[in-house]
């Protein structure tokens, strides 16, 4: 007779999760025996103590893991093992990317549309663009196109664009050769910035519409394809033409500010903008003021900012300085180099009480 704190092996497959044909299989495999089996029914019983491993097996399962990396991690410690998980993770990405590659592929030779020549663009300056630009993304389930790259070509500029509702990056780029007409559309940003790799590498880049995404064309390397979002990109136009008088202008050292921003504590900020200069100020009035040198004109103001909000837009500022131009605490601040003003990103502030 089974030991009495055994369980039967219906009952360990719903507190598992795991069917009993699987637990058969994992028992057989022998990733998961059986604490006991009966020797003459053949019935299998497990203890409570083996849920843990079952639940387990059964994640790694779902992930799709083979049954060589299952048996890896669950002999691992946990350091091995979460080692053991980023490989495995990385190897399902990289294989669906790939995946998607050689669909475009076989997509474009399906589809009997030609290519439309956009523009071409120099390699490094088209990947610090996307990377720059792409910092005002976010992944939102209900709006996936708030992870995307609007690209925009007109007779004579390219412009990337890209917001996440509490920020918004645009830079307008120089192309090499005029485009051959206007064209727009929202791109993976996603494709895109895996792409940057090869962009970079690449001294001209040429940009080819296709029918649900773009090709980007380069000379001897791989030609890397990017899906189009088909949902609408949110007016950004209407919002910068929305913008309010600027009030407050402070220049300051890009390094500096960076610094007083990693190094202030907490999840807010607050600047405090004067006539001789700016601190970085606690949201909460908690922590000493971090006093910055800096070139102020306009109105004293102190404006409030979420530091995941704030830090990424100074930190792709172009340049050894920034500038910020401040419309009030409860209007958006445009951040801009101040010696470039191709890049320009736009910034919410938050309520001096209001949780980051």
């Amino acid at each position: 007779m089974p030991n009495s704190e055994l369980m039967p092996i219906g009952l360990f497959a719903q507190r598992s999760g795991l069917t009993s044909s699987a637990l058969r299989f994992y028992a057989d495999s022998g990733l998961l025996p059986p604490a006991e089996v009966d020797p003459i029914s053949g019935y299998r019983y497990y203890s409570a103590d083996q849920v843990a491993r079952a639940t387990v097996l059964r994640q790694l399962r779902e992930i799709s893991m083979p049954l060589a990396g299952v048996e890896a991690v669950l002999g691992s410690g946990a350091d091995e093992a979460s080692r053991l998980l980023d490989e495995h993770v990385s190897k399902v990405v990289g294989d669906a990317a790939a995946a998607q590659q050689k669909a475009a592929v076989i997509r474009s030779v399906l589809s009997s549309v030609p290519g439309l020549p956009i523009t071409a663009l120099k390699g490094p300056v088209l990947a610090d663009a996307v990377e720059q630009v792409l910092t005002a993304t976010a992944h939102e389930p209900g709006m996936p196109v708030l992870a995307g790259l609007r690209i925009e070509a007109s007779h004579e500029t390219v412009t990337l664009t890209a917001t996440d509702q509490y920020r918004l990056s645009t830079r307008t780029l120089v192309p090499t050769e005029p485009p051959r007409q206007a064209w727009a559309g929202t791109v993976n940003g996603d494709e895109m910035r895996a792409a940057v790799a090869e962009i970079r590498r690449s001294a001209l880049v040429r940009l080819e519409a296709v029918p649900h995404g773009i090709w980007l064309r380069v000379a001897d390397r791989e030609d890397r394809h990017c899906r189009l979002l088909p949902e609408e990109f949110p007016d950004f136009r209407l919002m910068l033409a929305s913008l309010g008088e600027v009030t407050t202008r402070v220049t300051v050292s890009k390094e500096l500010l960076l610094r007083a921003l990693e190094e202030h504590p907490g999840e807010r900020i607050a600047l405090h903008v004067a006539a001789q200069g700016m601190d970085v100020v606690s949201a909460d009035d908690e922590h000493p003021d971090i006093p910055l040198p800096a070139t102020a004109m306009g109105q004293p103001l102190q404006i409030c900012f979420a530091l995941t909000t704030f830090y990424p837009a100074v930190s792709t500022a172009i340049g050894p300085d920034v500038m910020l131009d401040l419309r009030g605490n409860d209007q958006p601040v445009t951040i801009r180099s101040a010696d470039r003003g191709d890049l320009t990103t736009l910034a919410m502030p938050i309520k001096s009480g209001h949780s980051a």
